[in-house]
């Protein structure tokens, strides 16, 4: 279970980092899509996907303040799922490309890796 941990980790990791720089950094592009939220807020929600990308890795890596991890998956989740929702306002069509089909999955894999995480750590 903690190997598959680790590689759900990881890949969400990359997925995180990468999208959240997106936002930040490539903000013309995502306007021209989605005008749901300002700028401000697309920056925010990139700003907060790095940040909790590297909280998903660096905490329990470094066995340093181990609890960090599932918060941060699980901050991830809730912004993903909600980002899924605002998606869905724009369509609901299951198709690779559409950003519902992506963010729906990558927070139920934040999901796992929230619980997975936080019952490793638990006292028993």
């Amino acid at each position: 279970m903690n190997i598959l941990l680790w590689v759900i980790q990881v890949a969400l990791a990359f997925l995180y980092l990468s999208g959240g720089a997106y936002k930040v950094f490539k903000f013309d592009q995502l306007a021209s899509n989605m005008r749901a939220l300002s700028r401000g807020g697309w920056r925010a929600l990139g700003v907060l996907e790095m940040v909790g990308a590297v909280l998903l890795i660096v905490p329990a890596a470094a066995k340093w303040m181990p609890t960090l991890t599932p918060l941060a998956a699980a901050a991830l989740a809730l912004e993903t799922l909600a980002l899924a929702g605002l998606y869905a306002r724009y369509s609901l069509k299951l198709a690779a490309t559409n950003p519902l089909v992506w963010s729906a999955g990558m927070g139920l894999l934040a999901v796992f890796v929230a619980y997975g995480r936080y019952a490793l750590i638990r006292p028993a």
